[in-house]
């Protein structure tokens, strides 16, 4: 009953969002961030399922600086039920403590993930709270790492990035459809803080025919995460060609691309077992600021200037 359950998308209380459930699409991401070189690497590894059940993955690897963008799509993908693990062809394996990428002699990333970490902590739901137990929603989003230290490298294009000290997060996102219509979505390490973390998804999400702007905003300070989940806390979210702004729960992110070109990533049509190149806009570094507060005390502000920024609309049905 359990995996029936979780097969329309939900899990129950004190469940593990980030094993597979088996909808049209579950998205894995990691972004690895270092701030002393001002590198950016981001690995997309989405496992989809096509018209006759059958699984297969797209799978991307892009930088900063440089504009690289390196995608496959790939058969034979496999993901475990419990916990994180990810097999697809040859090419990609990934669990709580590593990843490791290979799309050719271009396009290949080795990591390991250690202490200081922090995962998300250990609560009765992720960071969309109750709304993870219903069940059939459009989209479901959950950073299940919100800062590990990096061992490794990656070569992406013609550079070869030494990730040896950078800070790495990770989430998933999963839905029956594959990406949504209209969604928008940030992340952000390199503050002035090394324990500083922001991430915000949002977009046109509901049940069945049913549509409404959801947004979900996670802060970490310190061990310490906030969490501010749009409708059922208040939440302004403004994005548009002006930005991304979020005010709520004592926190407040504003955030712009600055002129930085966006990366050109592809997003997945999981029925139809292919990709849209050039379709989802990340600027990989852009200028966020963060304020939290609580009770009229300031907690923390800070700016990063390597902040992931994307405002997108997937492919028509």
């Amino acid at each position: 009953m359990l995996a029936a359950y979780r097969a329309t998308g939900a899990d129950p209380p004190f469940g593990d969002p980030r094993g597979y459930h088996g909808v049209g699409m579950e998205g894995h991401f990691w972004r690895i961030t270092e701030p002393r070189t001002g590198a950016v690497v981001i690995v997309i590894v989405a496992v989809s399922r096509d018209a006759q059940g059958r699984p297969w993955a797209m799978a991307s690897l892009a930088a900063h600086p440089g504009g690289a963008v390196r995608s496959a799509t790939l058969p034979d993908a496999w993901a475990a039920p419990r916990g994180l693990s990810l097999r697809v062809a040859d090419a990609i394996s990934a669990d709580e403590r590593s990843l490791c990428v290979d799309l050719g002699e271009d396009a290949r990333l080795r990591v390991t993930f250690a202490e200081p970490a922090l995962p998300w902590p250990g609560r009765a739901f992720g960071a969309l709270g109750p709304a993870h137990v219903v069940p059939g929603l459009s989209q479901y989003w959950h950073p299940w790492l919100l800062r590990a230290r990096v061992s490794g490298g990656a070569r992406v294009g013609e550079q070869t990035i030494d990730l040896d000290g950078a800070v790495a997060y990770a989430e998933k996102n999963w839905g029956a459809g594959g990406m949504p219509q209209v969604w928008w979505w940030g992340q952000a390490h390199g503050f002035d803080r090394p324990d500083v973390c922001v991430a915000f998804a949002g977009g046109h999400a509901g049940l069945g025919r049913v549509r409404a702007k959801a947004t979900a905003l996670v802060v970490a300070v310190g061990d310490e995460v906030r969490t501010v989940v749009r409708p059922v806390r208040p939440l302004r979210v403004a994005v548009d060609e002006r930005g991304w702004r979020l005010a709520g729960g004592g926190i407040e992110v504003e955030a712009h691309a600055d002129g930085v070109a966006p990366h050109l990533l592809p997003v997945p049509v999981p029925h139809e077992r292919r990709r849209l190149d050039a379709w989802a806009p990340q600027h990989l570094a852009g200028t966020m600021r963060l304020s939290v507060r609580r009770r009229g005390r300031t907690l923390y502000e800070g700016t990063s200037e390597l902040a992931g920024l994307e405002r997108g609309r997937g492919p028509r049905p």
